[in-house]
């Protein structure tokens, strides 16, 4: 839990020092070249660790079953608070960037490794998994609105090293543990066949039990679950990630330019006594961010979104979920600009229906890949789909960045609109294979 709140804490904090990186810094010196500090350089750099954040989980999926859960989320952990404390510490974007390169590395055996520690070590498995999204979720809303009620008073730099303290004392936690890997298997072993696993017979499924053991069994199964829908399913986790980096990744910085979200010195907010407990002097140029607070809104709303999601999972066949729900996506993404330019306060009204939607879609495509996949690829599917949500979807920064930069926010929400759009289209598809 604590670790899964940090990685989420982690990665929505990113945004809101966007805005930051994008006043503070003016140029980026690699030393041979230099390139101007622009929301394409930063896309670009953003990505870099969101990529990696992706990219490294499914070779930490092989990994975790080399080395085991509780080595690998310990250093996890120790890399992500090693990582925070670098940013906190740096001078420039290159030291920057470098940061969020060790994040993106520490973080994406994450997921990998913790979702397989509950399977093979808890007995009470549903609680466990309970538990541990409840975690992500807090990480997701509650990381960002931490993050920027401390940046009302500190500057970004110190915002990220104490966040990254937390990590670094979960990690020496962590490293100290002392637990079984592997309770929950003894025991369901114990309760079948009297304590003696590994006692049935050998089947195809049990294949996802012993982990891919090299280069040529790795590339006949990845084969042998490419060969299906799951393709489809595919393209949907990547429509999904990409959608959700463009949005949420210079949402704040887009929001920053609307009427409404202009900067509220802190001091006409408070009560004298209050200010001067409080040491907020006037005139002293401390302000309130509104666009951190609604950045901060949205993924709040978004752990109901994934409350729905889960229930209607249940409910209704994923095929039809996946195409509405993107469906819905597609339309919001279209009546962003027009309805930012009517106020804030359907601004708000719409930002809210944004962020529930966005991890609506979550628990579906999640549910829709288990129900595509062979039982014996089933955590190499799940290892792919971190790869197509994370790693391909980290490409929706450098997308948003690099179409902000040379057009405007309407352009890059109609790309996103047509990204969503083709996501409902599969779901679609799906859907109509099931009928025949």
């Amino acid at each position: 839990m604590l670790a899964h709140g940090a990685v989420h804490t982690y990665e929505m904090a990113v945004p809101l020092f966007v805005v930051v990186w994008l006043t503070e810094f003016e140029v980026i010196s690699l030393g041979v070249a230099s390139f101007d500090v622009t929301t394409a350089t930063v896309g670009v750099i953003v990505t870099l660790g969101y990529g990696l954040f992706g990219v490294g989980a499914l070779p930490g999926g092989i990994l975790v079953d080399r080395i085991g859960s509780r080595r690998l989320i310990s250093a996890c952990l120790f890399g992500m608070g090693l990582s925070y404390v670098l940013l906190g510490l740096a001078p420039n974007m290159v030291v920057v960037a470098a940061a969020l390169v060790l994040w993106g590395l520490a973080a994406s055996v994450y997921h990998p490794a913790g979702l397989s520690l509950i399977s093979k070590g808890v007995e009470e498995r549903g609680t466990g998994l309970a538990y541990h999204g409840i975690a992500g979720n807090l990480g997701i809303g509650l990381g960002p609105l931490a993050a920027a009620v401390m940046l009302l008073f500190v500057e970004w730099r110190t915002v990220a090293l104490v966040l990254g303290a937390p990590a670094v004392l979960a990690a020496v936690y962590a490293a100290r543990a002392n637990f079984d890997e592997t309770a929950a298997v003894d025991a369901e072993a114990a309760a079948t066949d009297g304590g003696s696993a590994g006692d049935g017979p050998e089947t195809d499924d049990s294949k996802a039990g012993s982990g891919v053991d090299d280069l040529g069994e790795f590339l006949a199964e990845s084969r042998r679950l490419f060969a299906g829908a799951f393709v489809l399913v595919f393209v949907v986790v990547m429509c999904s990630g990409l959608y959700y980096r463009g949005v949420l990744t210079f949402l704040p910085e887009l929001l920053r330019e609307l009427p409404g979200f202009e900067p509220i010195p802190v001091e006409t907010l408070l009560p004298e006594s209050l200010r001067s407990a409080l040491g907020v002097e006037s005139g002293t140029g401390q302000t309130l961010n509104p666009q951190d607070y609604f950045y901060s809104g949205l993924l709040l709303v978004g752990v109901v979104g994934q409350y729905v999601g889960g229930k209607l999972t249940d409910r209704i066949p994923v095929e039809y979920g996946i195409a509405g729900s993107f469906g819905v996506l597609a339309v919001l993404a279209v009546l962003f600009v027009p309805v930012s330019n009517m106020g804030i306060g359907p601004l708000m009204a719409l930002g809210a229906l944004l962020g529930g939607f966005l991890f609506v879609v979550q628990p579906m495509y999640q549910a829709t890949v288990a129900e595509y996949s062979p039982s014996g690829t089933r955590g190499l599917s799940y290892g792919f789909t971190y790869l197509g949500v994370f790693g391909v979807g980290a490409l929706g920064g450098t997308i948003a960045g690099g179409i902000l930069s040379f057009a405007d926010a309407t352009a890059l929400f109609l790309v996103l609109a047509a990204i969503a759009a083709v996501g409902s289209l599969i779901g679609v598809v799906l859907a109509r294979r099931t009928v025949a």
